[in-house]
């Protein structure tokens, strides 16, 4: 699963957390990749933000 899917955001939101940088990621290539690692922490993030 992609990850914009399982954040449920589009594809602009993620280049833009990307971009700046609070969501990490690697190039591998061409691709832009994110680290499940990542993505978990970000969520986690996200979640202690809201509570």
């Amino acid at each position: 699963m992609h990850d914009r899917a399982r954040l449920r955001l589009g594809r602009s939101k993620v280049y833009d957390l990307i971009r700046t940088r609070r969501l990490p990621s690697v190039t591998i290539g061409r691709c832009r990749r994110i680290p499940a690692s990542a993505l978990g922490d970000f969520i986690a993030g996200r979640m202690e933000r809201a509570a």
